[in-house]
């Protein structure tokens, strides 16, 4: 046996680095299930998903006005989006009642963060228009992504890729069954 490193073949230059493929990523990079406009006709996944049942739509908890679920392309095990039902663009659209349940929704996913998997701290934080980085800036979304000390190690800063323990429907399971009455 030799101590060289095993070269690796058809991935490139060797460079002696082993490859972790996420090839879901992909459908993100390309932007599939993006909206084809602005309004709600067009394509929007946060009015879509609504109409799906829990475990197909990744959704945790439905609220009167808005509703929680799990981010399809996740930076974190967990993270989730709470959206309004109704397509608007701005926090500054919500009616007050809209508002109230938007708040109230983001607390709660706090809440069921912490105590299924014991989340030691958060972003909490919307990207509204474009110019800010929305993914999709026609439905407002806020995203609430769990942070764990040492969280960030060396695959996102090395290698562009994180690594998720947990299988999105069984983290929607998880927190669905953590999530807090009102």
């Amino acid at each position: 046996m030799s101590n060289e490193p095993e070269l690796q073949r058809g991935a490139g230059t060797p460079d002696a680095f082993e490859r972790l493929w996420t090839p879901h990523r992909m459908a993100y990079i390309k932007g599939e299930n993006k909206p084809t406009g602005s309004g709600p006709g067009d394509g929007c996944p946060f009015c879509e998903i609504p109409r799906l049942d829990d475990e197909d739509g990744l959704i945790v908890a439905r609220g009167e006005a808005v509703y929680a679920v799990l981010n399809l392309y996740p930076y974190n095990s967990g993270h989730l989006l709470i959206c309004p039902y109704r397509h608007v663009p701005d926090y500054t659209d919500l009616n007050p009642a809209e508002t109230a349940e938007f708040a109230d929704f983001t607390r709660r996913g706090l809440t069921a963060l912490r105590k299924a998997s014991g989340a030691q701290g958060f972003n909490v934080g919307m990207n509204l228009g474009d110019a800010a980085g929305a993914g999709i800036a026609a439905h407002l979304h806020q995203h609430v992504v769990p942070r764990w000390g040492g969280d960030t190690n060396f695959m996102p800063v090395v290698g562009q890729t994180k690594v998720l323990p947990q299988l999105l429907r069984d983290t929607r399971s998880l927190l669905a069954g953590c999530w807090p009455d009102a």
